[in-house]
Parts: structure tokens; sequence; C-alpha cells
């Protein structure tokens, strides 16, 4: 599928993977403005404390990683992907531990570095990424053993395991598209893929089963975890035969746990065809669409309260030249490792976005993954553009033979 012919006219630099990069940084410098603008305190803050400012920080901070990762030959950066993907597994662990890792919400998913903080999560998944891509390279051959398979999948479960223990379930679930598409890509054996994804279907229809009707005391997962699924569907938080004092209580829960989402929708619905304006939407200004989340996880909704639908087909194009771009060069890639790296990060991101964007119009439950570039974030920011520094890498070398 991805046997495409090399054009040898073609620019050393994917120059739509770079205007489409920079075009996503300034819709997002923008925008983080725009959203914690209205916060309280924000302009008593000096102009270097100003979140804006400080995503342009991580901007220059992951271009100067991603114009590194693209000078050098994937092959020579893909020797370092099982000590990248140990030191990944190491800080998975380290955040774990009290005293190491920072709570923030009820969840243990950061580590504290003075100036930064460090979220193991996002460089994990790239971490993975390199590390499955170098396992998948081998001969096809070796493939076809139901022990490279497994071995393949058990690279995605240890951090995968790891992640759901913080808890952040949302970060953990990129992980099963990125594994299987990676193996999809490497050759494996569709009766392996086929058996995989039945066995996780049937898992997870169980799951939300299990979810939506066992009572709280048999639950398995995070408490948090199973009201944002009971809302996504709808659920009454209310057990059957609750009495009328029991049933207020639980509306009122549910409704706190649904807030977020509604508003959000509000926000997306309420921009109309050409939006409000920039800074002039009204469910952010005035605190509907809360503060605390408006600039990182919903921002895709001011940006479409303030631009509307022709604002956010826009964002939704640039996404689409980034992924398109990602699969030519997936295509262009002149062996199973090019094409592995460039096809896992293009899984990889357009999850993101797909599950944000999702969560955001309510077609997703709200898990918390960043949308990438967009949502305010050190981690996200500086992972995302080291990606697309790998797509860069696959592309520049693709003639080197």
């Amino acid at each position: 599928m991805f046997d495409t012919p090399i054009n040898e006219r073609h620019a050393r630099i994917d120059w739509i993977l770079v205007v489409a990069l920079l075009g996503l940084m300034a819709v997002g410098t923008a925008f983080i403005y725009s959203a914690a603008s209205t916060q309280d305190g924000a302009g008593q803050l000096a102009w270097y404390q100003q979140f804006h400012v400080k995503q342009l920080v991580w901007y220059s901070i992951g271009l100067s990683f991603a114009v590194i990762i693209a000078v050098f030959d994937y092959h020579v950066l893909s020797r370092w992907a099982m000590i990248a993907y140990w030191v990944a597994i190491l800080l998975l662990i380290l955040v774990l531990i009290p005293g190491i890792g920072k709570v923030i919400f009820g969840a243990r998913r950061w580590i504290d570095l003075g100036f930064f903080n460090l979220q193991p999560s996002e460089f994990a998944k790239l971490a993975f990424l390199a590390a499955n891509a170098h396992f998948l390279s081998r001969p096809r051959d070796e493939l076809r053993s139901p022990g490279n398979f497994w071995k393949s999948l058990g690279l995605a479960a240890l951090p995968m395991a790891l992640i759901i223990k913080e808890p952040d379930l949302g970060s953990a679930l990129i992980f099963i598209p990125m594994s299987l598409g990676m193996l999809f890509i490497a050759g494996a054996p569709t009766r392996f893929l086929a058996k995989l994804v039945g066995v996780a279907a049937v898992f997870v229809s169980v799951m939300v089963i299990h979810t939506l009707f066992a009572p709280p005391q048999l639950q398995i997962i995070e408490e948090y975890q199973r009201k944002r699924l009971l809302v996504y569907f709808g659920a009454d938080f209310a057990p059957r035969g609750a009495s009328d004092e029991v049933r207020r209580q639980k509306q009122r829960e549910q409704r706190q746990y649904s807030y977020n989402v509604e508003q959000a929708m509000i926000s997306v619905g309420s921009g109309g065809l050409l939006g409000k304006g920039w800074c002039q939407g009204t469910q952010n200004a005035l605190g509907y669409l809360p503060r605390a989340v408006a600039h990182n996880d919903f921002i895709f909704s001011v940006i479409a309260e303030e631009k509307g639908f022709i604002g956010s087909v826009f964002v939704v194009t640039l996404y689409s030249a980034i992924l398109f771009s990602g699969i030519r060069i997936a295509g262009q890639a002149r062996d199973r490792l090019g094409k592995l790296l460039a096809g896992g990060v293009v899984i990889m991101l357009f999850s993101h976005v797909f599950i944000n964007i999702g969560m955001n119009i309510r077609i997703m439950p709200v898990t918390g993954v960043p949308l990438p570039l967009l949502s305010y974030g050190g981690s996200s920011v500086v992972c995302a553009l080291i990606a697309v520094g790998i797509l860069q890498n696959v592309h520049l070398h693709r003639r080197a033979y």
C-alpha cells in the first residue's frame, strides 16, 4: 500500500509539512492568548509568565529538537531506540513514586523539574514508536512467528499498564492504534491481527456493558473514568430503585461531570459560520467554558466559537496536510524502517486529533488527550514537534541509498 514511486524533482524539504506546522503554531499561540486572557489575574502576570509566551518557548525548544532529529539519518537514531524506550519506562515508574511524581487534579502524571513539569507518558509514546519500528523492521519472514508478534504487543503493553496506573486512560489508549497500525504496516499476518482485533472488540464491549450496568462496588476502573463513560453514553448516575434524595444527589453529580463537555458543545455550536471574533468568545470570557481547561483540552472549542465553522475547517485542513504528507512520506520511504516510523507518527497524531476534537463535539468521551501543537503544554508540544521532525527525517533521507 505504500509502494509509491519517488519523483526525484521533489524538494529536499517537505514544504507542505513545514507550512502546515507553522500555521498550527500560529493558531495555537493566538488562541491560547485568547483562552487564557480572561483568567483571573492574567493581566497582572509578567509578560514572560503569560501562557502564550510560554507556549512560544515550547515551540522553540520543540523546533530545535525537530531540526536535530531531522538531520541525522533515522537508521543511526534507531540504534538508540531501545535505550530511549527503557529510559521512558524508568520515567513512568518514577512518576508513580510519591515525592517524585506530582499530583494534579488527583492524577500523578508529572515530574516537577522546577522550571518544567515533565509528563513521561508523552515521551513514552515516541519512545515506543521508535522501539517498535526498530523491532518490526526485521525480515518479513520473522514477523510470521507468533513470538515476535506478541513481543511487539508487549512493547506496548508495558507502558500502557504504567500509564493506566497514573491514571491516564486517554494516553494509554493511544498505544492501541499505534501498535496495531504499525504491525499492519510491517506486514504481520492478517490472521493474527484479525484475531487480536476480534478479542479486543469483545473485551471493550464487555467492559462497556460492565461499566454501565455493574454496581459501583464491582467496578474495575477508576470511579471518575466510570462517570465519564456514563456521561458519554447518557446513562443515569442513580442506581435502580434509588430513593428520591439519592436520585437528586446523583443528578447534581451528573450535571457536574457533564458540564465541561456541554459547555464545549455550546461553544462549538454558537460560533456559527464565521465565529464571534478573536477574543470575543462569550463562553470563554464569561467562564462557562472552564478556564482551567479552555487553553488546553478544550482549545478547539475556543477556536470554533471565535472563528466558527470556517476556522474549524481551517484547523482540520492544516492537520490533514500534515497527515497526508506523512502518508506520502511513508510511501516514499526507502525501507520498512522508514515506512514504520512515518506511519507510526501519522497514526499517533491522527489518534490525538480525532480523540480531542471528538470529545469537544461529544462523539468521544472526555479523556484529557491534548490537541497536538494547539493545546497548551510543554511535553505534548515538544513531543509533537519531534514527531514531525521524524517525518521530515524520513523524507530527507528517502533517496540516500
